[in-house]
């Protein structure tokens, strides 16, 4: 499971749920954070790179990309080069669409990931006829990270990274927003109360979840195989995130 920081944690979550003692490998590339700021062609090649040199590592059954920025950029030049299953992580515009009752979806994402023509794609496809309003913000990904390390976050934080999206014209109207960054859903609490109780949010951290589980239907895992994570930023600052990985069955944090 491949995120730029431990957004990837929520989709983890509800990996938990559906298969409890499979084991996973996070893998975090907080030496490349924030991906949202990086050009179109630095993630790719950072991606595809990383990728490349731990699949051949660590042999998985299957990769997760548990990043919208990396997916939305990378997905496809990586199932090119690697025989590895790949499910990646695209915002969740179809569902909201469905949901929305004012016809005016929020999409809450890094810079990067807010200004893809897979969005475009997204909602021609699934949104005609809805409004999409975008909103691209890597402070989020920062505040979210800075939540899991233990440090406090404030939803006036939280709700200026934000208010660009509610900002816009016709954003009075916005009744949805989708959560476009696995860093996302660990500030829900503070994006409900600063965007007030009768806006919704969405994610595809179940969604994902599904897809994982059904791609490995009917395989068996090894009693002896644990699950561990492993980062290319500083061990020591990784180690600050071992509460929220023991959450998960994670115990054993390594330099990648």
């Amino acid at each position: 499971m491949f995120d730029s920081g431990v957004g990837g944690l929520t989709v983890l979550a509800e990996l938990r749920k559906l298969m409890p003692k499979a084991p996973v490998i996070y893998a975090a590339d907080i030496a490349g954070l924030p991906y949202g700021a990086k050009s179109e062609a630095e993630v790719a090649a950072r991606v595809a790179g990383l990728l490349g040199r731990m699949a051949e590592r660590y042999d998985p059954r299957l990769i997760c990309i548990a990043c919208n920025t990396a997916s939305t950029i990378a997905l496809g030049m990586v199932r090119e080069v690697l025989e590895t299953p790949i499910v990646g992580t695209v915002p969740a515009i179809k569902p909201a669409a469905k949901v929305t009752k004012t016809g005016v979806i929020g999409l809450l994402g890094t810079e990067a990931t807010v200004r893809q023509g897979y969005v475009d794609d997204l909602a021609r496809e699934f949104a005609d006829g809805k409004t999409l309003l975008r909103h691209g913000s890597n402070q989020l990904v920062a505040l979210g990270e800075k939540k899991l390390r233990g440090e406090t976050v404030s939803v006036d934080e939280v709700a200026k990274a934000a208010s660009g999206l509610i900002l816009q014209p016709g954003g009075e109207n916005l009744d949805t927003v989708v959560l476009a960054c696995t860093h996302f859903p660990l500030l829900e609490p503070e994006l409900r109360e600063a965007f007030g109780k009768d806006v919704a949010f969405i994610h595809g951290a179940a969604g994902i979840a599904r897809r994982i589980a059904h791609l490995l239907e009917g395989q068996s895992f090894g009693f002896f195989a644990r699950s561990f994570a492993v980062t290319t930023g500083e061990i020591d600052d990784f180690k600050r995130l071992s509460g929220a990985f023991e959450r998960h069955g994670i115990t054993r944090l390594r330099k990648f």
